[in-house]
């Protein structure tokens, strides 16, 4: 029976990318070990509005101290570089609301192509600098992937799974989630945090151990 690993977590959290990254690599490092990893939502402001903020005076009302943040930003550059990843904090220019986002993460599991919805999608926000809020963007990741662009368009409009993904989030608040990446493996073991793929791995083995 396949190892179910949750991974909850927002697109718009840098620690989120390089925690995805990492998972990925620890179950390379365990080519044993069959895992089904699924995405589940959270967001880090379901407040934003639909239409997203500018991220500049969002980031500088959020953290006052610009030395601070910029030396946050460089140890992500760091550590994601470590993974492959090219993080562009300076492409951004809107914090955007994340629900339409995660809406598409959903149907991309049902479509069978969630990893790859997943990678456009942070991807195109912090590389490019892309606008994951907006519609015609999740549309075009979307049709990367291999869905169909005007079935995506369709369901955002009409707001399908809007509540769903608010409800799973609240979900995971009352679960105690405050900081994400959360990683559950085998639903027994949890990892928060974006872990080394190295620890990943070893919790890997545990809930391995724990389903035997």
């Amino acid at each position: 029976m396949p190892l179910a690993i949750d991974f909850i977590a927002d697109v718009v959290c840098p620690w989120c990318y390089l925690g995805w990254k990492r998972l990925h690599q620890a179950l390379a490092l365990r080519p044993d070990v069959e895992a089904v990893v699924t995405w589940r939502p959270y967001q880090l402001d379901p407040s934003l509005p639909e239409e997203g903020v500018d991220r500049r005076a969002y980031m500088a009302a959020k953290f006052p101290d610009k030395s601070r943040l910029q030396a946050v930003h460089d140890e992500l550059v760091r550590q994601a570089a470590e993974c492959g990843v090219t993080l562009n904090f300076d492409a951004i220019d809107k914090s955007p609301n994340t629900n339409g986002a995660q809406r598409l993460i959903r149907w991309a599991g049902g479509a069978g192509v969630q990893d790859a919805v997943v990678e456009g999608l942070m991807a195109a926000y912090f590389t490019q600098g892309r606008d994951i809020g907006d519609p015609v963007v999740l549309a075009d990741i979307a049709e990367s992937a291999g869905m169909e662009r005007l079935v995506v368009l369709k369901l955002l409009s009409e707001g399908v799974d809007r509540e769903a993904v608010a409800h799973e989030h609240q979900m995971a608040v009352r679960g105690g989630v405050t900081g994400v990446p959360f990683t559950i493996f085998g639903g027994r073991v949890a990892v928060v945090g974006a872990e080394s793929a190295e620890n990943l791995a070893r919790a890997i083995d545990k809930a391995v151990e724990l389903a035997a």
